[in-house]
């Protein structure tokens, strides 16, 4: 919103400056948090991101935080890159509760009927080293790629062997 606030200062006609910040708390399927929504001196700042008077976490907000889970981002990474691009400090509880929204979705695509015949089959392998119980590990996450007769590529759910 910063960001935001200079851009409409840069491109004001009139002579208009920053005037500070306005705290508002902001609702969440999680709960709720505080926002310092910032202000010009003539008050015509209408931020986009999070709109004046909107008390109630947006969905488009709730898009990014999934996204960037989605990428294999981690929670406090998604906190930071929000607290950077919207100002606005979460919790990992706030996060956990939008990721959550995934599962249902996750657990119809593990369920979801299979092609009987797939000609072609990829498995691929990327090793990494995590640190489980003290120790440090290599486990393989598997990826499968499979290409039915019709050339549709359907891929399985991800296999995690030590």
């Amino acid at each position: 919103m910063q960001a935001e606030l200079e851009q409409h200062i840069e491109n004001d006609e009139n002579s208009n400056r920053k005037n500070g910040s306005t705290p508002k708390t902001v609702k969440s399927a999680a709960g709720s948090f505080e926002l310092n929504t910032p202000r010009d001196r003539a008050g015509t700042f209408e931020p986009q991101i999070v709109k004046k008077h909107q008390t109630h976490l947006t969905d488009e907000l709730e898009r990014k935080i999934i996204g960037l889970f989605a990428l294999g981002t981690s929670y406090q990474d998604i906190r930071r890159h929000i607290e950077e691009i919207y100002g606005i400090s979460v919790s990992n509880g706030t996060i956990n509760a939008v990721t959550d929204k995934l599962l249902p979705e996750l657990q119809a695509w593990r369920e979801r009927e299979l092609e009987r015949i797939y000609p072609i089959v990829w498995l691929d392998a990327i090793h990494y080293k995590i640190k489980e119980n003290g120790h440090f590990i290599t486990k393989a996450v598997y990826t499968i790629l499979g290409l039915n007769v019709e050339g549709k590529k359907t891929t399985w759910p991800v296999l995690v062997r030590a």
